[in-house]
């Protein structure tokens, strides 16, 4: 996924270039606006690469982007934050409808962190089951509408999690794509080995049929995930797996979301950065830390962690187990998020 601002032109036809060349087949791009669609227009005609565009909130927007890219992607999740009073499933018929008259594909995309907050309710503290529901719910709304170019994706930051999706998906539903992924897997080299986990246990028993590593990087890095995506794919290949009980977490958890567009502030990469160095005294821990970068999944993604900080533009919130403890600037956030570090350990 591209992490440029997309109505950044030139530095997203860079990056779009940039991943191309790096072996992805498929490049993702956000589109939130009606500029951000200017500017997907303006995209594709600079490149001949397979645009996928992110609806994230708006899915009004698909038709103002569909006629410009070759799949869109849709999270249940979002559907209820605009125009509340129209059912999400009159919704998806409107993104399939445009999505066939302009033969783009569809992905189904159900996220850990933004789960649709019905499901949410329905199963409580069982994510599986809500996340699973959802997706099924999904494809039989799609096929009732005559809809068969989608795939589905569940994702979470727990490798372990992403297993157990993807294996109870495939027993109901083996005819559907699946997207793996490790979503906020965080920085390497310890988020390329969450989504190794993942990977070898999926795809060894032939379950996935395309695939994203995320990981919190520099623009100028982004190439990395392509790069780490095939090395994963070339060891499963010839057999070189990790050693068993890999999944078994038992230190500090630091996840982070990959760097992308919706990112307000570029510090959010840096601070991550941060957050792990400050934090090597706690390794032994088993506690999370979830560092997220936008006003889109950050509220929701931060509540499971022990200590949460999702960025904004000029402040970070702070979080201690789903409790709001105040917004922090950058350069105030680290001795902040410390204090309650050192307050969890004690308490153990």
């Amino acid at each position: 996924m591209c992490a440029t601002k997309t109505t950044d032109i030139e530095a997203t036809a860079a990056q779009i270039e940039q991943l191309s060349s790096a072996g992805a087949g498929i490049v993702r791009i956000a589109a939130d606006t009606s500029r951000d669609v200017e500017a997907v227009a303006q995209l594709r005609q600079r490149t001949d690469a397979n645009l996928s565009v992110d609806l994230q909130e708006n899915y009004r927007l698909a038709a103002e982007v569909a006629p410009h890219v070759d799949k869109i992607r849709y999270n249940p999740g979002h559907l209820f934050h605009h125009q509340r009073d129209i059912p999400w499933q009159d919704k998806v018929r409107f993104i399939a409808e445009t999505a066939g008259e302009h033969d783009c594909a569809l992905r189904v995309g159900v996220n850990c962190g933004s789960v649709d907050p019905d499901k949410r309710e329905k199963h409580g503290d069982n994510i599986v089951e809500a996340m699973l529901e959802s997706a099924w719910e999904h494809c039989r709304l799609l096929d009732d509408l005559g809809f068969t170019r989608y795939c589905v994706s569940l994702k979470d930051s727990d490798p372990r999690m992403v297993i157990e999706l993807n294996r109870r998906f495939v027993l109901e539903r083996a005819d559907v794509p699946l997207h793996l992924g490790v979503t906020e897997a965080g920085m390497p080299p310890e988020g390329i080995t969450k989504t190794r986990i993942a990977f070898e246990h999926l795809i060894r028993r032939g379950i996935g049929d395309t695939i994203r590593v995320s990981l919190t990087l520099p623009n100028a890095r982004k190439h990395e995930e392509i790069e780490a995506g095939n090395q994963i794919l070339s060891d499963i290949a010839a057999g070189n797996l990790l050693p068993e009980g890999s999944a078994d977490h038992t230190g500090l958890n630091i996840i982070s979301c990959p760097s992308c567009s919706r990112v307000e502030n570029a510090a959010f990469v840096e601070l991550a950065q941060k957050v792990r160095e400050a934090t090597q005294y706690a390794v032994d821990k088993k506690l999370t830390i979830a560092v997220m970068g936008c006003r889109v999944n950050g509220p929701g993604e931060t509540d499971d962690a022990d200590l949460g900080l999702w960025c904004g533009p000029n402040f970070v919130n702070l979080k201690c187990r789903g409790e709001q403890l105040g917004a922090f600037t950058y350069e105030e956030i680290l001795p902040q998020m410390k204090e309650q570090l050192d307050r969890l350990i004690a308490d153990k």
